[in-house]
């Protein structure tokens, strides 16, 4: 008889190989393997979405505390970058205030 490739072999070592690097039978057995690669796949997804509010909170804190130095609070900050029409993202403007001070003044005193 002719032999029959069967699927199920790549099918678990594909699942096998996903689970490298988890601890015991979640990195052995298919069956714990395959529930801890979809919970894995899962908290992965939700992580790259609360990456980006991370970043956000993160830019936010660096604009507060840099403004704090020019007497300003970060709400009034953003209220006066809108009323001036400056339209420069969290980011941008955090990496302005980190690298280049004189720059961040001068756009902290047109939003005043």
């Amino acid at each position: 008889m002719a032999r029959v490739k069967s699927p199920r072999r790549a099918r678990h070592k594909k699942v096998l190989k996903l689970a490298k690097g988890f601890k015991q039978a979640r990195r052995r057995r298919y069956k714990v393997a395959r529930e801890a690669v979809l919970h894995a796949g899962q908290y992965a997804y939700i992580g790259r979405k609360d990456k980006k509010g991370d970043f956000r909170e993160l830019w936010i804190q660096r604009l507060n505390a840099a403004v704090r130095e020019y007497g300003l609070s970060y709400s009034k900050f953003i209220a006066g970058l809108k009323k001036a029409k400056i339209e420069l993202n969290r980011k941008v403007l955090s990496e302005i205030a980190n690298s280049d001070p004189e720059t961040f003044g001068k756009i902290v005193e047109q939003s005043k």
